[in-house]
C-alpha cells in the first residue's frame, strides 16, 4: 500500500469559468469569476493530481506539467488526472482510498458534490464508495475567506493490483 498528500489554491478572478473537481460551476453562482491558473485551475484536481504522484513516488504536478510548458497552457485539469491515473495503473496500483476536501468561502458547493464525486471516480477508474469529498469554508478568515481564492486538500490510498499473469501474485 502506498499513501501521498496534495494541497492546490488558486487565486479566485474575473472572467474565467470555475472548474471544481472536473465540474464547471455555473457563472451565475460564482460571480462571472473562476480560479487563475496555466491549465483550468482546478485545485481539486490538481491536489488529487499531486496526492497520487506522491503515492507512487513520482514527484509532483510541476515536475509532469510544468507551467513554463506553453503547450499545456489552458489544459483541462481532467487531462492531467487521466495522465497520472494511467501512471498509477502503469505502476501496477490503483485507488483504495480518496479522501478530498476543498476550502471555499463562495461558492455554496454542497450541490455540486455527487457530480464531482462521479467525475473523480471516473477519471480514477475507481468505484464511487472509494472516493469521499468534503466541502468546508473559513468562516470569512483568511483570503479564502475573504473569497479571494479556492485550496484543495487530497489524501489517497494506493493498493497493488493482482498480477492477472500470475495468480496470488501482486504486480510490483
Amino acid at each position: 500500500m502506498r499513501i501521498g498528500q496534495g494541497f492546490d489554491a488558486h487565486r479566485m478572478v474575473e472572467g474565467r469559468k470555475l472548474m471544481l473537481g472536473g465540474v464547471e460551476i455555473p457563472a451565475s453562482e460564482t460571480g462571472g469569476r473562476g480560479l487563475e491558473g496555466h491549465s483550468d485551475g482546478d485545485a481539486l484536481l490538481h491536489a488529487v493530481a499531486d496526492a497520487v504522484l506522491g503515492a507512487l513516488g513520482a514527484g509532483d504536478l510541476g515536475r509532469h506539467f510544468p507551467s513554463s510548458d506553453a503547450s499545456l497552457a489552458g489544459i483541462a485539469s481532467a487531462r492531467i488526472v487521466e495522465r497520472v491515473e494511467q501512471m498509477m495503473t502503469a505502476a501496477g496500483y490503483r485507488i483504495a482510498n480518496l479522501d478530498a476536501t476543498i476550502i471555499a468561502q463562495v461558492p455554496r458547493l454542497s450541490p455540486h458534490q455527487p457530480k464531482m464525486v462521479e467525475a473523480l471516480a471516473s477519471l480514477l477508474d475507481t468505484s464511487l464508495e472509494r472516493v469521499n469529498l468534503k466541502v468546508t469554508s473559513t468562516d470569512h478568515l483568511g483570503a479564502i475567506g475573504r473569497e479571494e481564492g479556492i485550496a484543495a486538500l487530497a489524501t489517497v490510498l494506493l493498493e497493488p493490483v493482482a498480477d492477472p499473469d500470475s495468480p496470488g501474485r501482486i504486480r510490483p
